[in-house]
């Protein structure tokens, strides 16, 4: 491994986050093949952010092959970071709001890792970003919110700007509704159920998948 990534690796680890060493080292190897595997400057999205920690790998991978990452996270955190919740961190709520605010730690982070050439932070709600986008996506990672509602508006805005051959990225995939929410296992699910992508790596709760034939409507 390059002195760089290395390092990159090294700041990803030290980030507030959620993602496993070995989870965030397996989404830079996906991110570093769709990013090799385009002749002009690829394009990345992750759909949720927190303060850094997936971008920071992500970003890595952007670097190293010439394209650019779009983050985006409205930055309030998902109900599964609120108050109560056993995911909150305290930390991260702006006292003059009383909100949870990670923007200023994932600056802080891209920062500190001297991204900022290749990683752009898009600050809104994925679903009314995802109608507006029309840049075909060589790769794309899903890891906004785990509920629902949230999951799902994600998958359905974001997953058919996929382009053939390239990428789809979901974290948080647990078979075993032991391990965690259904969700993004039933994204996973309706990816492979509808014939458009195939399975194309795995690495604890990530699941990478590959897109085979255009989304539905655009063939």
């Amino acid at each position: 491994m390059e002195k760089r990534t290395e390092r990159l690796f090294a700041q990803a680890r030290a980030a507030k986050g959620f993602m496993p060493d070995d989870e965030g080292a397996a989404l830079f190897d996906a991110a570093r093949r769709a990013g090799a595997a385009v002749a002009a400057t690829g394009t990345f999205v992750e759909v949720g952010a927190w303060c850094g920690k997936s971008t920071v790998y992500l970003g890595a991978a952007a670097e190293a092959t010439g394209a650019v990452l779009f983050s985006i996270d409205h930055h309030h955190g998902s109900e599964e970071n609120q108050p109560g919740w056993d995911h909150h961190d305290n930390e991260v709520v702006d006292r003059a709001t009383g909100r949870i605010d990670t923007l200023p730690f994932w600056r802080r982070t891209i920062d500190t890792a001297e991204l900022g050439d290749c990683v752009v932070g898009v600050v809104g709600h994925s679903g009314a970003i995802a109608a507006h986008w029309r840049t075909p996506l060589d790769l794309c990672f899903i890891d906004g919110g785990h509920g629902e509602a949230p999951a799902w508006t994600d998958f359905r805005g974001w997953s058919p700007h996929v382009a053939v051959d390239r990428w789809l990225a979901i974290h948080d995939v647990f078979p075993d509704p032991a391990d965690g929410g259904r969700p993004p296992y039933e994204l996973w699910c309706a990816a492979l159920e509808s014939g458009e992508f195939v399975e194309d790596g795995e690495c604890g709760s990530l699941r990478v998948l590959r897109r085979v034939v255009p989304p539905s409507g655009a063939r």
